[in-house]
């Protein structure tokens, strides 16, 4: 295999290699780069244009940007028996020649350096390996000519093909494709999101499936420079920086779904890392029924969302589902009569009828400023998407005492801590008991795949190390994750809610106002019966039949529980 070009981050620039090479002067690289602003080419192409060198120098210099030889394949002659080792058709498509076999390796003639990379397949179709070579796109139209007797039209094809191939060009660049190709293999695997990380010796794809992450993909490093570049420019990123962290925001196509994608970049010791949650459009709007929540605990959200006032709290991690539950909330409380306004970072789906307000941190538009307008909009219901400090929470509470209903959510492990945190934010405790009238903690939970799951009897300590009480157990039917086609061998599809539902009552109001601890705050709700836990009601969904105690353990932790009175 040829050795990998020089990473995009050490080549030198191309007008400073014909500089030093004696081919051209400071003043004509100067004149080529004011053409280029005005055009847009790239500066090779400039270059050509002005007359300025002959394409067979830039040939030569990109290729000792890339650290790739340079052939010129209108000297000398092909032996035939190198030529047969690539079918005529294979060539003019991928706009390759043989020039040299060494018993081992094919030495490839291209006018792409990225050629390099897209050509893998070839490996396979070939089967034998190769090393690559940079020649001009002339003399490889010339070359064809010559050894394969291709007509103008063919000729003309293979340009074509080669001018598609370089990443300036909208739609064919191989970098463009495999950008293209990675978003669109994700949302076939129903990956939540796209992890692009570059190592010291290769840039690694991941993908989040079902909560899980996998490996689909690795690249040699000299591509993470034009990768990294084209999903900053989807994301409508700056290009030039590469100091800070920036957010952006893309909008593709793909099996037939329209899927908006949050781009997340963060500058790390081998480069800029990228995360890309894919939200589709067709499935992110659920209602309250498909969520998970069991039938008293439904019946209780219900009544908790359509108090007149308050705050409603969902707190779990990120990627938790929590606004998918909020936007469910929102769906079920969306009437004409009813004035509803958000503040969002980002709006991640579009609700008809609802005011939604982008957060917009660059010009200062964040959650206080949109928070204190929109109370001015006379509305019945909020939105807040996240409370993250004081003043938030601060105009939040004052929001929900003056007679508005508030959602929002909190970075905490349970439904408790919701309360400790504001309280830790600085709201008064007699604020937090008298606002809050209920806090819902989730995960989510791999659904065992329909397929394939298979049932089995637990042991006891299973049973017990997942909290749950094995006499519950006895006689239910249980299944366990066994793997086929269809789950790709992971024995689970989809993901399913798990839920703590916390009421607010008297006895845990008075509880926030003594600023008791969380796990005080917890026992106080769970005696009034106005909480169920998120072990309970995972356990409820394992005897259902949807998930399996091995999950339950994943997501809850393998740490000491006690035995629940009921499930």
């Amino acid at each position: 295999m040829s050795s990998p070009p020089t990473p995009a981050g050490s080549r030198p620039r191309l007008g400073e290699i014909l500089v030093k090479a004696g081919v051209l002067t400071p003043e004509k690289l100067e004149d080529a780069l004011k053409y280029q602003q005005e055009t847009g080419l790239k500066i090779g192409q400039c270059l050509i244009r002005l007359g300025h060198v002959r394409d067979e120098d830039v040939a030569r210099a990109i290729a000792r940007q890339s650290g790739l030889p340079f052939v010129d394949v209108r000297k000398g002659t092909i032996p035939p028996e190198t030529l047969a080792r690539v079918p005529k058709e294979t060539a003019l498509e991928n706009n390759i020649l043989p020039v040299k076999f060494d018993g081992q390796a094919l030495v490839l003639a291209v006018t792409d350096p990225l050629a390099a990379f897209n050509l893998e397949h070839l490996r396979f179709l070939l089967g034998l390996d190769f090393k690559c070579a940079l020649t001009t796109e002339e003399a490889m139209l010339e070359a064809f000519k010559r050894y394969y007797n291709a007509e103008k039209r063919d000729a003309k094809t293979v340009g074509e093909i080669t001018r598609k191939a370089t990443p300036k060009e909208d739609d064919e660049g191989p970098v463009i494709r495999l950008v293209q190709q990675m978003l669109e293999d994700a949302v076939k695997a129903r990956a939540s999101d796209i992890h692009v990380e570059p190592m010291a010796d290769r840039i690694r794809i991941r993908l989040r499936v079902d909560g899980v992450c996998k490996t689909v993909a690795e690249y040699p490093t000299h591509l993470q420079g034009a990768i990294t570049s084209r999903l900053k420019l989807l994301g409508e990123m700056d290009l030039a920086e590469k100091r800070k962290p920036q957010d952006g925001r893309i909008t593709i196509k793909a099996a037939d779904k329209e899927v908006d994608i949050r781009v997340s970049l963060l500058p790390g010791s081998h480069g800029e890392a990228l995360v890309m949650r894919l939200l589709d459009k067709t499935t992110g709007l659920v209602s309250l029924e498909r969520l998970g929540l069991g039938g008293e605990d439904l019946r209780r959200f219900r009544r908790m969302i359509k108090r007149p006032n308050g705050i409603f709290l969902v707190t779990g991690p990120t990627g938790s589902g929590k606004t998918t539950t909020l936007y469910a909330a929102l769906t079920e409380l969306n009437r004409p009569d009813v004035k509803i306004i958000t503040a969002e970072n980002p709006v991640e789906y579009h609700l008809a009828g609802v005011n939604q307000c982008q957060v917009r941190h660059q010009i200062g538009l964040d959650f206080v400023r949109i928070l204190r307008a929109m109370l001015r909009q006379a509305p019945n219901i909020i939105l807040v998407g996240e409370i993250r400090d004081h003043e938030t929470a601060g105009i939040a509470v004052q929001a929900a005492l003056t007679g508005h209903l508030v959602f929002s959510t909190l970075h905490t492990n349970d439904a408790p801590s919701a309360l400790t945190r504001l309280i830790d934010m600085g709201v008064a405790p007699f604020l937090v008991s008298s606002a809050v009238c209920g806090v819902l903690a989730q995960r989510l939970m791999r659904t065992l795949c329909v397929r394939c799951k298979k049932a089995e009897v637990p042991s006891e300590m299973l049973i017990r190390e997942a909290g749950g009480d094995p006499a519950a157990f006895a006689g239910r039917t249980i299944y366990v994750a066994t793997g086929c086609d269809d789950c790709n061998g992971t024995g689970y599809r989809g993901r399913c809610g798990i839920y703590e539902l916390m009421e607010m009552g008297p006895a845990l109001r008075d509880a926030v106002f003594q600023k008791e601890s969380a796990l005080r705050l917890a026992e106080v709700a769970r005696a009034s019966g106005l909480m169920s836990t998120l072990r309970s009601d995972a356990l409820r969904k394992v005897l259902s039949g949807a998930t399996s105690l091995d999950e339950l353990l994943r997501v809850l932790s393998k740490e000491t529980v006690t035995v629940l009175e009921s499930m």
